[in-house]
């Protein structure tokens, strides 16, 4: 059987990824002894002699968050929607107006309190908040919502939130980045498909940018809801040690020229050479993202996915990624997908009728010309007669212990470990992706050592086994 794809050649705008196919026939790489299994589990000896490649159970530590809470606090800067910038922002009473009158004061272990109200770019051309001075390892710099409150950065320029500058121990937290896609047509984006200029239809919610060898690292995004850029939701172009963890992305990528996607880490570079997991996307709501409007580059379809690992081979990235407890729907094109990477574990996801782009057949999750590609534990729910999961020019990859539906979908990756069945999730229509007792996903996966909650933090055991997607039941 072989399969039509797309071919993709690399265009770097200042915010976007690239990703693509070319015309080949699918292979295959299926099982191989899976790391993390519960002590005593052991494989069949079918199994074992359908083994690639063996490796021991190593654990591979993620990163530590204990050194955000035991940094002592330098400064604390206020900014309100009715502060002045000429007060000294030093308390809630003289706060300042703009973010960007913060950000550029800003010293190694200063935060910085955000207050209810709605704040924007004051150019179309600029940034709500323009992230460009650093912290220190143990004095990071926070950006993060002021307790209580739920302040709101509206953005039609090119970004919500810039990191970029070399910027690094930076956390983003609690912050809702909205975007202009309320304010376009999709009429007006088609007429705009070849200005790749326009920031009203390709303005990115969250850029961390370390290009130009001005590597940014060690950066948080956490609990922020990020939404409505005609952009990427969170791209993160050649960087090092980011989290992601604990948002809502959605409905980004609409209206750019430039092939976006819901969450992106592109092109990653190497801080050090630890092979630990230091790229981590974790707890993400990811739905709606999707092209509207075709890549400039080849006028195609093909991106617009809830997350994508991409092209991390062309500075020669050493880190693991973790892709963990996700729940990616409704988007564009892949719930989940690799693209030219390595040593990626994506595990404990959910992924439910992605490929809503017609011409777009990757499946819920898919693995491209990548390479130690784990996809262990997850559930895929596809629409009908729509792939379901996608190996391609992959080897040492594998799916395996995930649950597929039953709707008579094609598989094209299928692991010795993997069942079709109804994952009896409680209500899909809603995003209540959690499963109802009975569930064939509960107690059947396998305890993934590196891992140790579920998408709500809850312990990820419970029960004779772990359960397959981003929630642990606890019936």
């Amino acid at each position: 059987m072989t399969i039509q794809f797309l071919q993709h050649t690399y265009f770097f705008p200042m915010m976007i990824h690239g990703f693509g196919f070319l015309s080949l026939s699918a292979s295959l790489v299926l099982p191989w002894a899976l790391t993390g299994l519960v002590a005593g589990e052991r494989m069949t000896e079918s199994l074992a002699k359908d083994v690639r490649q063996s490796f021991t159970d190593q654990e591979i530590p993620l990163p530590s968050r204990k050194l955000i809470s035991a940094i002592p606090t330098k400064t604390t800067y206020y900014v309100s929607s009715n502060g002045n910038d000429r007060n000294s922002g030093l308390s809630t009473s003289s706060a300042f107006r703009t973010l960007d009158r913060a950000a550029n004061l800003t010293d190694p272990g200063d935060t910085v309190l955000i207050m209810n109200g709605v704040y924007n770019n004051t150019s179309q051309v600029g940034t709500v908040l323009d992230i460009k001075r650093s912290g220190k390892a143990n004095a990071w710099i926070t950006y993060k919502a002021y307790p209580g409150h739920r302040p709101k950065l509206q953005s039609n320029g090119w970004h919500g939130v810039s990191i970029s500058n070399g910027a690094s121990y930076i956390e983003v937290n609690g912050l809702e980045i909205i975007g202009n896609n309320s304010n376009i047509t999709l009429g007006y984006a088609q007429n705009q498909q070849n200005n790749k200029s326009n920031p009203l239809t390709n303005g990115n919610c969250i850029t961390i940018d370390g290009e130009k060898n001005r590597l940014t690292h060690h950066i948080r995004i956490l609990n922020n809801k990020i939404h409505d850029c005609g952009g990427g939701g969170i791209s993160v172009m050649e960087s090092d040690y980011v989290t992601v963890d604990n948002n809502e992305v959605f409905n980004n990528a609409w209206y750019s020229v430039f092939a976006c996607s819901g969450i992106s880490l592109i092109t990653s570079r190497n801080y050090d050479n630890s092979q630990n997991y230091k790229m981590v996307v974790t707890r993400n709501k990811v739905h709606n993202n999707q092209m509207l409007i075709p890549w400039i580059q080849n006028k195609k379809f093909q991106d617009g996915n809830g997350i994508i690992v991409d092209s991390h081979r062309r500075f020669g990235y050493k880190g693991h990624t973790l892709i963990a407890n996700n729940i990616s729907y409704k988007n564009g094109g892949s719930g989940i997908h690799t693209y030219e990477s390595e040593h990626v574990d994506i595990v404990y996801n959910t992924a439910y009728l992605n490929n809503q782009t017609p011409v777009i057949n990757y499946g819920q999750i898919m693995s491209n010309y990548s390479s130690d590609i784990k996809v262990v534990n997850n559930i895929l729910y596809s629409a009908p007669n729509r792939p379901i999961s996608l190996i391609n020019q992959s080897p040492n990859s594998t799916f395996n212990y995930n649950l597929y539906n039953n709707n008579g979908s094609r598989q094209i990756a299928v692991g010795p470990n993997d069942i079709m069945a109804d994952p009896q999730f409680i209500n899909p229509s809603i995003g209540d992706f959690r499963l109802k007792r009975g569930s064939p996903a509960i107690n059947r996966g396998f305890r993934w050592n590196n891992l140790k909650t579920d998408a709500l933090g809850n312990p990820r055991v419970y029960g004779s086994a772990s359960d397959r997607g981003a929630y642990e039941m606890r019936y």
